[in-house]
């Protein structure tokens, strides 16, 4: 109360000074120019004038108090709130200026929506030669050379199909499917989409989610997955590396499953662990030039844990582990 009083009196300050000002010269005429002068009639009106502008004033404050407290309740919205406001002025200016800017934003996202259809199809062109020239690589005899070759062409396969889901998940008509699932589906599933760069760097895979099933969407939960496994895969230790997958519920009445992914590589330091789900962050590896990263995985897997209404935190020890938790819908 007392910050809307000194806001008020900030707002309007100028106003009273002004009617003191016009009682002060009243007065001043009244004492300095009039010949027969009555002190307690000066007195009297001085009263009367000061009542009334108090009057004023407090009327003046319940209805500002009264109009701050339905704007903070609008402010709440998330929905333009112009249209709901009482009449004021210049309302047709302010009409005028959002009706130009839907237009534009309708302009710009017909634009966008006109671009990811582009990238989706120019993906989709892609993911033909690539497939082919997967299967020529298997009819190499030379073992070096196909070993050589199939890097490059896992990893551009990867990152097409990558590309082809984040721009599916910056689509506002993202598809969702939440149904019951799964999570050891999921999680072969997702081994198998990076087990070229998991074979290739000699990990040991121990798994524990059998006859486990939750509520989410395939698909997205598989991106997920990738996500963070080929995440384990990069930042792999260069010798024995491990990956660990294991799942579970609290009590068998609890209605959320934890799913946790694990691996040995070479953690995240302390000052970046708070800041890897940020978009564009890259930590000091990525300064250090040991590895290169755009700080987009684990931004776009928060965005979809998020749509998913599933939750996914971090913890790690530089050096020894990092391990990923996401929290799901359980069946019952």
């Amino acid at each position: 109360m007392f910050k809307l009083l000194r806001n008020f009196i900030r707002k309007n300050g100028k106003y009273g000074l002004r009617n003191i000002m016009i009682i002060f010269a009243y007065n001043g005429y009244f004492i300095f120019l009039m010949h027969e002068r009555a002190i307690h009639f000066l007195l009297y009106l001085d009263f009367l004038l000061i009542l009334f502008l108090a009057v004023v004033a407090g009327v003046d404050f319940v209805i500002y108090v009264k109009w701050e407290c339905e704007k903070e309740q609008f402010l709440r919205y998330e929905d333009i709130i112009y249209n709901q406001l009482p009449p004021f002025e210049n309302r047709e200016i302010t009409e005028h200026d959002v009706c130009v800017l839907e237009e534009k934003q309708r302009r710009q996202f017909e634009e966008n929506c006109e671009l990811q259809d582009n990238i989706a199809r120019w993906c989709h062109e892609w993911k033909l030669p690539l497939a082919a020239c997967l299967m020529i690589n298997e009819k190499i005899k030379d073992a070096e050379i196909r070993r050589d070759l199939r890097e490059p062409l896992e990893r551009m396969n990867r990152q097409v199909n990558m590309m082809l889901q984040e721009c599916r998940l910056q689509s506002p008509l993202m598809d969702l499917q939440i149904e019951r699932i799964s999570l050891e589906a999921c999680v072969k599933a997702s081994i198998k989409n990076n087990r070229f760069f998991l074979i290739q760097k000699k990990f040991t895979i121990d798994i524990h989610v059998e006859n486990i099933l939750v509520y989410s969407d395939f698909a997205w939960l598989v991106y997920i997955l990738d996500q963070l496994l080929g995440n384990a895969a990069k930042y792999a230790s260069k010798e024995q590396p491990q990956l660990k997958i294991w799942a579970g519920k609290e009590s068998k009445e609890a209605e959320q499953v934890c799913l946790f992914i694990e691996d040995n590589g070479e953690g995240i330091k302390d000052s970046d662990i708070r800041r890897v789900f940020e978009k564009g962050f890259t930590g000091q590896n990525y300064h250090n030039g040991k590895y290169k990263s755009t700080g987009m995985g684990l931004y776009l897997v928060q965005k979809v844990a998020d749509k998913l209404e599933h939750k996914i935190s971090v913890e790690s020890v530089f050096g020894k582990y990092t391990r990923f938790c996401i929290v799901l819908r359980a069946e019952n």
